[in-house]
């Protein structure tokens, strides 16, 4: 596939823009760590939200999207739907008790909220493994998709697009820090949104698929519209809907969806400029990111089951493809060939603008955990801000070429998907209930994720070669999380709790709801006296509750009211469409009582 010369004018345009915008913001960045990784703390909601959405649209995305729908039809996007759950989680109760911690980096809590060797040992291993190992597993699923884009609509082997797309991003992402990702994220989720929408609607155009009714009746298509998956297949229905809705949204630490917010969504509300605004970010991107953003990409994945009914048609329509990466997400891009002269410009750029975007929040992620929890902490703890600066951009060059290579070797993003879901299975109750119960010490993080780990080896790698019949992942899962949070336990009961000190300094600051302190904090009785210390019930749980259940009533009942639209049944769309105002409604009564509005 050759772009038209009009189409070359618009990617340029584009790669300008991008690069002059981001770069204009070098030099405040490099005033110091806390300009370079929270932009001076000083961000208000709107402009930190769309980049937490922009960031979570990156290129694989609608692969991956488009990779379930075929696969197993429009109920299967559940495994990610869930995460909504984890969202609203995020932006009720612990949006605000991250922006009181103060910390630079979500790694450095670890030194706040427990003592010791153990703490110490813990905040850099864990820098390490997130910011390192996890942080380059997630950039190559990125670079894959970037790749299989290259391949189909420019004609471009692996190696052009790693190193042309990768020194484009890291280019502006190591000069300007956050400030520069965060203001190039509000044009580049503009230019994703468009794109998206203009894919959907010209795959709608082409003759064979007939637009939104020829789309919703062809017999390629029909068996994959519901939104629930059917449940007379118990296997299916756990792996797609049971599973993720009753075990995976709290159990799993998983990119932009952990449990108690954390990586770049913790990093997000560190630069917001207070605790209101760093919740209002988390709503709008709750809100955004699962409610605006995903039909589009499922009504390119159904339309691509008309063109390209097989992964054999896909062969078939790009010999030159890499055959090693032909599979079902592939369809996305397959499908924006058909656009015309200009609009396919554009449409490259979105996918450019989503893999930029992505990429240059996780390098400044990753080089902020690898400067201040590692080189500041262990290395050189009393260097000048600038020198830190300069380091924090040799790292994210480092990142950026790890992350390359690993794409490379790299099949399909599904693959991605499951290794760091089975990595991370049985983490996520502990990011969860260290805010709020006071028991919970190092060694319960550290087992947590030492017993993860062997487990999703074992079932990687040694499960079948031992002798035993290969299990769903589903089912690897649930136990994952079972021996995980188990383990955990057991070992939390069986060490020593954290210093009453560090629990007590850590309390007064976080003021976290809840009974769970009070064996170290005991709550007062009677009438409040000068000296007090406050327990943090000022705030009220069952508000909080209460909005985070109508916050996840919204967002779905958008998402399939809008679904249900598209489908051509007005009846239920509305109705859906109605219940999201009222969820809404309820929501901006009950914020007063959260502390949300001031």
């Amino acid at each position: 596939m050759q772009l038209s010369a009009l189409d070359w004018w618009v990617l340029a345009l584009y790669g300008v823009t991008i690069l002059s915008v981001g770069l204009a913001f070098a030099r405040r960045a490099g005033r110091g760590t806390e300009e370079y990784f929270l932009a001076g703390r000083s961000m208000p909601w709107w402009l930190i939200g769309t980049s937490m959405v922009a960031t979570t649209f990156s290129a694989d995305t609608p692969n991956l999207v488009t990779d379930l729908v075929r696969t197993g039809g429009v109920s299967q996007n559940w495994v990610w739907w869930a995460f909504v759950i984890t969202g609203m989680c995020t932006v009720f109760f612990y949006a605000k008790l991250w922006r009181r911690s103060g910390v630079l980096t979500d790694i450095g809590f670890y030194e706040l909220r427990y003592s010791g060797r153990s703490a110490a040992f813990l905040r850099g291993f864990r820098a390490v493994y997130l910011g390192v190992f996890f942080n380059v597993m997630i950039m190559a699923t990125v670079t894959l998709a970037a790749i299989k884009i290259g391949g189909v609509l420019l004609g471009v082997g692996p190696y052009t697009v790693v190193l042309v797309a990768g020194t484009a991003t890291v280019l502006y992402s190591a000069t300007s820090g956050l400030w520069g990702v965060l203001v190039t994220d509000l044009l580049l989720f503009s230019v994703s949104m468009i794109g998206s929408v203009a894919a959907a609607i010209y795959a709608l155009r082409l003759p064979e698929v007939g637009g939104l009714s020829g789309l919703m009746a062809h017999a390629n298509v029909t068996d994959k519209l519901s939104f629930l998956p059917d449940f007379s297949d118990p296997t299916t229905a756990a792996a797609v809907f049971i599973v993720p809705i009753a075990v995976q949204w709290w159990s799993t630490w998983y990119p932009g969806a952990e449990p108690g917010g954390g990586g770049y969504v913790a990093q997000r509300m560190l630069a917001a400029k207070d605790e209101k605004n760093a919740m209002q970010a988390t709503l709008w991107f709750s809100v955004a990111h699962y409610a605006i953003r995903p039909w589009p990409w499922i009504l390119v994945g159904l339309a691509s089951l008309i063109v390209y009914p097989t992964l054999g048609d896909l062969t078939a329509a790009f010999p030159n493809v890499d055959p090693s990466i032909i599979g079902n997400d592939l369809a996305y891009p397959a499908m924006l060939v058909f656009l015309p002269a200009g609009l396919l410009g554009l449409v490259v750029a979105s996918l450019a603008a989503a893999y930029m975007s992505t990429i240059s929040t996780h390098l400044n992620w990753g080089a902020s955990y690898v400067v201040d929890d590692v080189y500041r902490r262990f290395v050189a703890p009393d260097r000048e801000e600038r020198d830190y600066v300069k380091v924090a951009r040799v790292s994210t060059v480092a990142l950026i070429v790890l992350s390359s290579f690993v794409g490379l070797q790299l099949e399909t993003a599904m693959q991605a998907f499951q290794i760091l879901l089975q990595i991370g299975a049985g983490t996520g109750l502990v990011f969860l209930l260290r805010w709020f119960w006071w028991r919970i010490n190092t060694w319960s993080e550290i087992s947590a994720m030492v017993i993860s780990f062997l487990v999703a080896v074992y079932f990687g790698f040694l499960h079948t070669p031992l002798g035993f019949t290969k299990w769903d992942p589903s089912a690897e899962l649930v136990v994952g999380v079972a021996v995980t949070t188990v383990g955990w336990l057991v070992v939390t009961f069986l060490t020593p709790p954290v210093d009453t000190e560090t629990l007590k300094d850590f309390h007064t600051r976080i003021q976290p709801l809840g009974k769970g302190w009070e064996a170290v904090v005991p709550r007062k009785r009677g009438p409040a006296q000068d000296g007090d210390v406050d327990t943090g019930q000022g705030g009220e749980l069952a508000a909080g509750l209460l909005s985070w259940f109508l916050g996840c009533v919204m967002v779905y009942a958008a998402l399939f009211g809008t679904g249900f639209l598209l489908y051509g049944n007005m009846v239920w769309g509305l109705a859906g469409l109605i219940l999201a105002a009222v969820a809404g409604w309820g929501v901006l009564k009950l914020l007063p009582r959260v502390g949300f509005l001031t």
